[in-house]
């Protein structure tokens, strides 16, 4: 098992248990976890291949042609942006305090607590 997909399940459980208990701060958090490391696995644009041939320049033919292969990120990745959506959360919470708006800032700072909370709960995949 790669340490992405621990990380899915673990955060997939955790996205389960928040909706069951109604945790809106939760949900967002974790659903916004996952978008994080899905978007970090997207291949660069770079990587396709476009050999030049056929009846357009630049296009490729054949089945999985246009695939490529996914980025394999470390655990040690997983938790860095983990992390940074911890630290963009408070972030903006300090500026919502800053501007008088302390309840946009709460819920912020509990989606950022919710983060840290998953960090220090999965254990390191080797």
């Amino acid at each position: 098992m790669t340490p992405a997909q621990h990380w899915r399940d673990h955060l997939r459980e955790s996205l389960l248990s928040a909706r069951k208990s109604r945790d809106t701060a939760g949900v967002t958090a974790i659903r916004s976890a996952l978008s994080a490391i899905d978007n970090a696995e997207t291949p660069q644009a770079d990587q396709t291949d476009t050999r030049i041939g056929g009846a357009i320049a630049g296009a490729v033919s054949g089945v999985g042609s246009t695939e490529v292969a996914r980025r394999t990120l470390s655990d040690g990745e997983i938790r860095g942006l983990i992390q940074a959506e911890v630290d963009e959360r408070l972030t903006a919470a300090d500026q919502y305090i800053a501007n008088g708006h302390r309840e946009r800032a709460a819920d912020l700072q509990a989606q950022a607590a919710i983060l840290t909370q998953v960090l220090g709960q999965t254990p390191e995949v080797v």
